[in-house]
């Protein structure tokens, strides 16, 4: 095992840098950012036999010539520590994230989510990068045990999905006290934003409203707090330059929650088009599954971050309704994705 190098640097240029799950939402906006840095970012996609790129296929065709694309899975821990070898810094999105699906099946979210980040775990454990970035969830806390959640508050396994997602953290965390593997938990609460799929809550209402006539929602009264992209990716790449986090966990959130059915009025207000809501039963999640509230508290990420949302969220979904505008291909307002 070789000797663990010294905290990274905060300029990026020239830095080795992997990213898995960089085919999805946020992945695909980080690797942007580390290639405008001008990092040499290395990106681990999922095999399929038509190679595709995912959420990259959507990003300028300038930013991809920049980037080292890597096949694989993350369940194969080959596959895993060939991508991590030479890597400097590695940023660990990859997971499955759709809550529905892990209802569906959860064995796949474990092998996926779990054991995917052992296989990480122990790449970096051998490879030694300066940092590991782990990417956590606001679904770990459940529903809210009090106002706004820090760092602090139990974690409650109420779907398939976050139940993997803490057997994911506690794996980073057992590595960071073990192996002394320099690891930091970013805790990224409901991010939005361009390329987010009709999975997540905002593009499903604006991909309708924006198509059809009336909105099929499920529960209108959770509440979430929501951070526009680029914000929480700023916070990613601060995760993993700042000084004295190593062993850190860090909530991203702006700080402030609105329910689903105010979320939808507003949206509705911005684009300006007549449009019904109605409830869809197959969008309401299991009762006791359901979170209720998600509010963050941020305070230990502005401390030793320095990491402050600067898009507010009128801002963002006036962003985010232009992008799907122009990519309406993208989505199907009539289909339910789960």
């Amino acid at each position: 095992m070789t000797t663990p190098r010294l905290d990274p640097p905060a300029n990026l240029a020239g830095r080795t840098v992997l990213v898995t799950g960089a085919a999805g939402f946020i992945g695909s906006h980080l690797c942007e950012r580390l290639v405008a840095e001008g990092a040499r970012v290395r990106v681990f996609l999922r095999y399929n036999s038509r190679s595709d790129l995912g959420l990259l296929a959507l990003t300028p065709p300038e930013t991809r010539e920049k980037m080292d694309f890597v096949f694989g899975d993350l369940r194969d821990a080959d596959a895993v520590h060939a991508a991590l070898r030479d890597q400097e810094l590695v940023f660990h999105l990859g997971a499955l994230i759709a809550i529905p699906y892990s209802y569906l099946h959860p064995r796949e979210v474990v092998e996926t989510n779990v054991l995917g980040t052992l296989n990480v775990l122990m790449a970096a454990r051998a490879h030694r990068p300066a940092r590991l970035v782990h990417t956590s969830t606001s679904e770990v806390y459940g529903t809210a045990l009090h106002p706004r959640i820090d760092e602090h508050h139990p974690l409650q396994g109420q779907s398939p999905y976050a139940a993997s997602k803490i057997g994911a953290d506690h794996l980073a965390e057992s590595f960071a006290r073990s192996y002394e593997l320099p690891v930091v938990t970013v805790r990224p609460f409901n991010t939005f934003g361009p390329r987010q799929s009709a999975r997540a809550i905002i593009p499903t209402i604006i991909s309708q409203a924006l198509a059809r006539d009336e909105i099929a929602l499920g529960d209108l009264a959770p509440k979430r707090d929501f951070t526009f992209v680029e914000d929480t990716v700023d916070g990613f790449v601060r995760a993993a330059t700042a000084n004295g986090v190593i062993g850190e966990v860090l909530n991203l959130g702006n700080g402030s929650a609105v329910s689903i059915g105010d979320l939808a009025a507003l949206i509705l207000r911005l684009i300006d088009r007549p449009v019904r809501l109605v409830s869809d039963p197959d969008r309401f999640r299991p009762a006791r599954s359901e979170v209720r509230n998600l509010l963050a508290d941020a305070g230990k990420a502005r401390a030793l971050l320095g990491w402050t949302p600067r898009t507010d969220l009128e801002a963002g979904l006036r962003r985010t309704i232009d992008w799907i505008r122009e990519h309406p291909d993208c989505f199907a307002p009539g289909r339910y994705t789960r």
